[in-house]
């Protein structure tokens, strides 16, 4: 319960530093809109044609800018495992349907499932593939490094999935490095995907 709340939190504190960006953007728009009207009547009033000032440079158009999709230059490293700041990352489909949210903060990386999709350890290929071939091989892999000195045991992958009977509620990962972030968040969203086509043709 109390982990719910700190993501809770973390997302509202997420949620509002968009809603800032956004109303910034909002504002920085309309300034330059302004400028571009009182030019455009200058260049009016000194008998430029309208044609001649459809050629000035349009205002950037503010539902070009995505905001949730930044990518991973937000989530530089702190240090050299964790994100610098708390991300929400949406996993989807082809077809642009809800598959898991990835969520970041300063401890760890969080999978949290889309609910309505009821996501099995039973289902291929999570177990075989983004268990045995993705997770446990990056373990290993970080586990060899502490033996040899080359890593520290606090320092190392690890991961933890939450579940609920056989329903996966979330996957827990820690200490994920840029390189790491990049094939997780592609194995993740292709497992889910497969996972899901096979759960609509069962």
């Amino acid at each position: 319960m109390a982990q719910d709340q700190e993501k809770m939190k973390s997302l509202i504190a997420f949620k509002k530093r968009m809603e800032e960006q956004l109303e910034k953007l909002c504002a920085e728009t309309k300034e330059v809109q302004a400028a571009l009207d009182t030019v455009n009547g200058i260049l009016l009033e000194k008998g430029f044609k309208r044609g001649d000032i459809k050629e000035v440079p349009e205002p950037p158009v503010l539902k070009e800018v995505i905001l949730p999709k930044q990518e991973p230059e937000e989530l530089k490293p702190s240090t050299q495992h964790m994100p610098e700041t708390e991300s929400v990352i949406p996993l989807k489909t082809m077809a642009d349907e809800p598959l898991a949210l990835i969520f970041f903060d300063k401890q760890a990386m969080h999978v949290l499932p889309d609910e309505s999709k009821n996501f099995s350890v039973n289902t291929p290929p999570f177990t075989n593939f983004l268990v045995e071939k993705v997770l446990a091989k990056m373990q290993e892999k970080d586990s060899e490094l502490v033996k040899s000195k080359q890593l520290t045991s606090d320092k190392t992958f690890s991961y933890n999935i939450v579940r609920e009977g056989d329903l996966i509620r979330e996957i827990v990962i820690k200490n994920v490095d840029e390189e790491r972030l990049k094939e997780l968040k592609s194995s993740i969203r292709w497992t889910f995907e497969k996972m899901h086509e096979k759960m609509k043709s069962a």
